[in-house]
């Protein structure tokens, strides 16, 4: 009899752990999101939408930064240029660049470099 309520006692701790532990999975899991736990309808794949990149056509002069070109526009502003060996004609020069804006990372993909009067 002793013995049962012994094997008794442990099955319970051991059965309660393990409802902690997966509340805790669960827990960590709502935590984290997407990953895990879809806001879509059932059975709807969920796609991640990468930011469109923005073409985009700016004035400002090149400027050097070490081996760096880069274009400062009329408020200060300052953008990577991708294309060194296109921009280094235009250094000390207003230019008007036309590209793809990745704003997050303040660069532009240089498509098209010209003087403005051009």
């Amino acid at each position: 009899m002793r013995i049962v309520r012994f094997v008794k006692r442990d099955l319970f701790r051991d059965l309660l752990f393990g409802i902690a532990v997966s509340t805790f999975v669960f827990l960590c899991a709502l935590a984290w999101g997407s990953p895990f736990i879809s806001t879509a309808s059932f059975g709807e794949p969920v796609q991640m939408r990468p930011t469109p990149a923005r073409s985009a056509a700016l004035s400002g002069t090149v400027v050097r930064d070490g081996s760096q070109f880069m274009l400062r526009d009329g408020a200060g502003q300052v953008y990577r240029l991708d294309n060194p060996n296109q921009v280094q004609l235009f250094e000390g020069k207003s230019v008007k660049v036309t590209g793809v804006l990745d704003s997050e990372a303040r660069l532009i993909h240089v498509e098209q470099i010209e003087s403005p009067a051009a």
